[in-house]
């Protein structure tokens, strides 16, 4: 099966979290191909496995607990979230989260960023602030959940949170760091490029309308 790039859009968390439960276990009875789903989320806070409570600030948006791993996080417009969801063929967390990163400094770089990873700091930074987050799941060697790259994000919405569990501040966007904001939509065919050749897998749109969005059992 040719793996699928499906653009969910903008979409509140909680919808495209039952979509994306059920195309990773989908994705374990072999019933589709391996899945980027590419989207924007309404203003939302989600807490990882290893979020604490002193992590927490008071917020007026939707909180989610999820499995995924890391800490509390922000998600909202203009900031491009990705969920791959590929059946680890090599039971290599490690490596799925390097091709994450990978994809996302080469990403940054087409557009004149300069972005590097970080030792036991899963992401990717720029000058010791943090550009995208990583969070992942993995279930029956399926991953889900994934990755946030902070475009043209109100970065404001980071003070609700110590995000990641880091001092407020280290936070950074694309449109922070080149002073302008980006075509959102380059930025999505960047990623998904660029995720294709750090996987060595092409995910193509052709049949993502096929892709029924609930679970089949």
């Amino acid at each position: 099966m040719t793996a699928i790039l499906l653009d969910l859009g903008r979409i509140e968390y909680g919808r495209a979290l039952e979509i994306q439960r059920g195309l990773a276990e989908r994705r374990a009875r072999g019933e589709v191909p391996d899945l980027l789903v590419l989207l924007e989320h309404e203003n939302v806070i989600t807490l990882g496995r290893k979020t604490s409570s002193e992590n927490l600030k008071p917020q007026n948006v939707p909180v989610f607990q999820v499995e995924r791993g890391g800490d509390a996080t922000y998600h909202g417009p203009g900031q491009l979230v990705g969920y791959p969801i590929i059946r680890l063929e090599d039971h290599d967390v490690r490596r799925h989260v390097q091709n994450i990163e990978n994809a996302l400094i080469a990403t940054a770089s087409r557009f004149g960023i300069q972005a590097v990873t970080w030792d036991a700091h899963p992401g990717v930074w720029v000058h010791g602030n943090k550009l995208a987050s990583i969070g992942v799941a993995v279930a029956n060697w399926v991953t889900y959940h994934g990755f946030a790259l902070n475009v043209n994000t109100d970065m404001s919405y980071f003070d609700l949170i110590r995000p990641c569990g880091l001092e407020s501040g280290t936070m950074t966007s694309m449109q922070k760091l080149l002073g302008r904001p980006l075509d959102l939509n380059e930025v999505k065919e960047a990623v998904a490029e660029e995720y294709s050749s750090a996987l060595g897998e092409s995910f193509s749109p052709q049949g993502a309308a096929q892709i029924a969005l609930t679970d089949k059992r």
